[in-house]
C-alpha cells in the first residue's frame, strides 16, 4: 500500500477568525494531532477502565443468577443468550459512563467537543469558534445579514 500523507486545507482560516473576524475568546490554536490523540486514550481507557470490567462483571453476574436458579436458562442454548446480552449491556453502559471524563480531556485543551467545528464535517463549517457567547453570535448574524442582498 502507498503511504498516506497528511493534507491540510490550504484556505482554512486562522483557528482564532470566525468568517474573516477574530474570536474573542478561542485565539489559541488546537492541534489536529492533539484531538486525534485524545480521541485515542478516550477509546482504549475507556475499554479498558469502564467497558471491559462491566461488561465482564455483568456477565459473571448474570451466570451467577442462571446457576442459581434466579435466571431460567435457555434450553436449546443454556445461559448463552442471557450472558451475551448481559455483556453487550455492560459493554455499552460502560463507554458511555466514560464520555464525561472525555469530555473533560477535550475542555482541558480548549476543545467543546460534539460542538460546533468539530468532528469529520468541521471543515464545512464557517466557525472556528468551540463556544457560544452572544458577542460571537451578534458577529456572525452581522456577517450574515451583511452578506445577504437587501430586496
Amino acid at each position: 500500500m502507498a503511504s498516506l500523507s497528511r493534507q491540510t486545507p490550504a484556505a482554512q482560516p486562522d483557528s482564532g477568525t470566525q468568517g474573516w473576524f477574530p474570536c474573542p475568546i478561542s485565539s489559541a490554536h488546537i492541534d489536529r494531532e492533539d484531538v486525534a490523540k485524545i480521541i485515542q486514550e478516550c477509546k482504549e481507557e475507556s475499554f479498558w477502565h469502564r467497558a471491559l470490567p462491566l461488561s465482564l462483571g455483568a456477565m459473571m453476574a448474570t451466570q451467577g443468577l442462571v446457576y442459581k436458579g434466579y435466571l431460567s436458562s435457555n434450553p436449546k442454548f443454556g445461559s448463552l443468550p442471557k450472558v451475551a446480552l448481559a455483556g453487550v449491556l455492560g459493554f455499552i453502559i460502560g463507554k458511555i459512563s466514560y464520555l464525561g471524563a472525555c469530555q473533560e480531556k477535550f475542555h482541558k485543551i480548549g476543545v467543546q467537543p460534539f460542538g460546533p467545528g468539530f468532528g469529520p464535517r468541521s471543515g464545512q463549517h464557517k466557525s472556528h469558534c468551540t463556544h457560544d457567547c452572544e458577542e460571537c453570535r451578534k458577529k456572525v448574524s452581522e456577517s450574515k445579514s451583511a452578506e445577504s442582498p437587501a430586496s
